[in-house]
């Protein structure tokens, strides 16, 4: 009996689903042929939750079919969807992209006063985030506020990651301090570094630091390496050295430094202009129990590259290769650019030789490097021969290069043959860029040729650059004329507070460094003696020791263009059309452009200040230079090479070639450089000064320091021990610069004039001290 009464339950279940299927068959059928219209009347079947469950179910109905009958359900009297029922048809909507119709699906589940499971509103937020409609995002989120559901901890962080990744950084901003004041604790540290990773590559500093703070402040969250990591790097690249060199310190304690903190550490030295510490870094590096990487040692070359320290540049791309790992394009191309630049011509091309036999890729950037380097290293001809070898294979050209020839035809002032150049690269489908544009402005205005700005424009006929270029000379034109002001000239533009002489001024936060002992002695006292990172513990104990946060050199020269498009037009065109005055000494117009754009809120960069600064000295103006280099320092405008090449120049025509040597001191302790310009400038000041000895030094430091003399250090060599009686060792250096190669320009020929009248005085001098034959009695 039990087991006969077991089989009928077992025969009625089976009864029952077999009812259920053919309903649900002929319902889904229904829909499928006339939609909602043909339905039976409601009361005629068994409608319920599971009936609704399974239509939503079914894989052959189409979704709108299903979003009708959800619809059709909700007509019911005395039928209430459940919150299955609402999750189910919410999925459904989202695969198959009816977004559109979830505001009007929300309004009806808040009136009927049900709540959907968090992973839904999950699933909805990512729908509404995956096609970009984040408003609708957000109003979902103010929607489970008012329902007073929460998300989870993997929820609200999937949510941020997605913004991030689609990025909406704003709103990844605003969710990221809801969260905050809610629980700190729901945030997770892959989603914290990934907006970390977001806004400094957006360059929003000032949101960077509040992320930063907030978290520091936050009792529920820990950085972890890869956020240590981000932030260290992050803070080097904005030049907050202290803070970067502090998180170091601070994460040894915690979770301790791993390779990539090493390279970030190496990169902001490098970027700030400590080569020299970078290197030291480097060796405690390969003592901590790391390994240098492909990373590792691209940093390092690329910053001795532009530090001009070739030598330790070629050391490590040897040790580079004795460890396996091999250069790439990279690499190389930093090589080369450093070696041109230290006019060391024939060893650039020797290491292209030696790139293209190991199988590594020329790219366009490599022979643009090499077209640029045969340019500035007198080799015209043998830049514009590969060029043209380049256009008839027809690769590795691009509008850079094309650039990069037409400013060297508008040097030759070969202006005809710029043009053409221009209507060629039009041709090829090359954008002409404003770089190009300033370089043939710059020429024409040189020959005086304003009146072939029309035949630029039939050149240039793609975009708007041309036509914006002349509108905006014509505004300045007419800003110049209209508003003139009653200030005097020059002076009052930049005010000086004190004297050009008084240059150590700006850089005296260096003197905490006093003498380089004392310091170094306290460091060494607060050093742990056992660390595996000594010299990074006196680094970060030596700047915090400091309350300059900001850093007084950069690596990076400044620009005339930036070529950022229309961002930086305005200040691109205003450092372009000083480059124009200043040439042409024309100083009032230069200052009547700098004032206007100062009143409009332009900022100037690096290269504007030193355009200025360079022409009020060349001019004898000191006093305005001084005012110049003032302002620059209270507008944290970091000061570069060319900034300091000005100042030597300015104290050398002062005739305070000791203050000159001064700032030398203080700059290569700060972790600067010395290029060639400023080796000949340096060499020019102390030759005029008569210490001849402290020229041949220097001369001596230039050649070991790896960068080889120019024509200008030859001719200036010559001229200074000329001028100071010193016949032989000029006459020495004539031979040097004739067994090296250098050709002789025409201020050689002047040098070589001065040096045959002081040779032939000499002589002529020692002959009237022999004594006359007649004169024996």
């Amino acid at each position: 009996m039990r087991h006969g009464r077991s089989f009928l339950v077992k025969g009625q279940r089976s009864h029952w689903q077999l009812g259920d299927h053919l309903l649900v068959a002929s319902l889904t059928k229904t829909l499928s042929d006339s939609g909602t219209h043909n339905l039976p009347d409601p009361h005629s079947i068994p409608l319920s939750e599971s009936l609704l469950l399974q239509i939503l179910r079914t894989k052959t109905l189409h979704p709108s079919k299903k979003l009708a009958f959800f619809r059709w359900c909700s007509l019911v009297p005395d039928f209430k969807h459940s919150a299955l029922s609402y999750s189910h048809i919410f999925r459904t909507v989202c695969r198959a992209g009816y977004l559109h119709e979830v505001p009007d699906l929300l309004n009806s589940m808040k009136q009927y006063g049900v709540v959907v499971h968090s992973e839904t509103f999950k699933a909805l937020l990512d729908s509404f985030i995956l096609s970009s409609k984040f408003d609708y995002a957000l109003e979902i989120l103010h929607v489970m506020e008012e329902l007073g559901t929460s998300l989870n901890t993997h929820i609200y962080n999937s949510v941020l990651v997605a913004l991030v990744r689609k990025n909406q950084v704003g709103l990844a901003l605003s969710i990221f301090f809801k969260i905050l004041q809610g629980n700190s604790q729901l945030l997770s540290s892959i989603a914290c570094n990934m907006l970390l990773v977001a806004l400094r590559k957006a360059d929003m500093r000032l949101e960077f630091k509040q992320v930063f703070d907030k978290l520091r402040d936050s009792s529920g969250f820990e950085f972890d390496t890869w956020g240590y990591n981000i932030c260290i790097h992050a803070f080097g690249c904005w030049g907050d050295l202290g803070s970067s060199l502090s998180l170091f310190r601070e994460m040894k304690e915690t979770v301790g430094p791993d390779l990539c903190t090493y390279n970030s550490l190496i990169l902001v030295l490098c970027f700030v202009g400590k080569v020299k510490d970078a290197l030291v870094v480097w060796e405690e590096l390969k003592g901590s129990g790391h390994e240098p990487d492909a990373f590792t040692y691209r940093i390092l070359i690329q910053g001795c590259s532009k530090s001009y320290r070739m030598d330790d540049a070629l050391k490590i791309f040897n040790e580079m290769q004795h460890n396996e790992i091999f250069p790439d394009t990279i690499v190389y191309n930093a090589l080369l650019d450093g070696l041109f630049k230290a006019r060391k011509v024939n060893e650039a091309c020797q290491l292209f030789e030696k790139m293209v036999q190991d199988g590594v890729r020329a790219s366009s950037w490599t022979h643009n490097i090499l077209i640029d380097g045969l340019f500035r290293n007198g080799r015209a001809e043998a830049g514009y021969t590969l060029f043209c070898d380049l256009k008839k294979k027809g690769q590795f050209v691009d509008n850079i290069t094309y650039s990069i020839v037409v400013l060297q035809l508008c040097k030759e002032v070969l202006l005809d043959e710029a043009l053409r150049l221009v209507e060629e690269m039009e041709d090829r489908g090359f954008v002409v860029d404003l770089v190009t544009v300033t370089s043939l402005l710059i020429g024409m205005y040189k020959q005086g040729r304003w009146d072939w700005s029309d035949r630029l424009m039939k050149h240039i006929r793609n975009g708007n650059l041309v036509p914006n270029v002349l509108r905006w000379k014509a505004d300045m034109e007419a800003s110049m004329k209209s508003s003139q002001t009653k200030r005097e000239d020059l002076t009052p533009f930049f005010p000086s507070r004190g004297d050009f002489s008084e240059i150590m001024n700006l850089i005296r936060y260096a003197e905490s460094t006093v003498d380089g002992v004392k310091d170094e002695e306290n460091s060494s006292a607060d050093t742990d003696q056992w660390s595996s990172s000594p010299y990074m513990d006196q680094l970060a104990n030596q700047v915090n020791s400091t309350d300059h946060p900001s850093q007084l050199f950069s690596l990076s020269r400044g620009q005339r263009v930036q070529a950022k498009g229309v961002d930086s037009f305005d200040i691109d065109m205003v450092n372009t059309f000083l480059s124009i005055f200043l040439a042409k000494g024309k100083l009032s117009l230069a200052c009547k452009l700098f004032e206007i754009f100062s009143d409009m809120g332009a900022n100037p960069v690096s290269y504007t200040y030193n355009s200025m600064m360079s022409s009020f000295v060349k001019k004898g103006y000191f006093n305005e230079a001084w005012g110049v280099l003032n302002e620059m320092g209270e507008n944290v405008c970091p000061a570069d090479i060319a900034t300091y090449n000005v100042i030597i120049q300015g104290l050398g025509k002062m005739g305070r070639a000791d203050l000159a040597s001064s700032v030398l001191d203080k700059l290569m302790k700060q972790g600067g450089y010395l290029d060639i310009v400023m080796y000949n400038t340096l060499i020019n000041a102390l030759g005029k000064a008569g210490r001849m000895d402290e020229v041949n030094k220097l001369f001596e430091q230039m050649r070991t320091s790896g960068i080889n003399p120019d024509i200008v250090t030859f001719n200036t060599l010559i001229e200074v021990h000329s001028k100071a009686g010193r016949l032989k060792e000029a006459y020495k250096f004539l031979k040097m610069m004739l067994d090296a190669g250098c050709t002789p320009n025409h201020i050689t020929d002047t040098t070589l004039d001065f040096l045959g009248k002081e040779i032939d005085k000499l002589r002529y001098q020692k002959a009237s001290m022999m004594p006359n034959k007649d004169d024996s009695a």
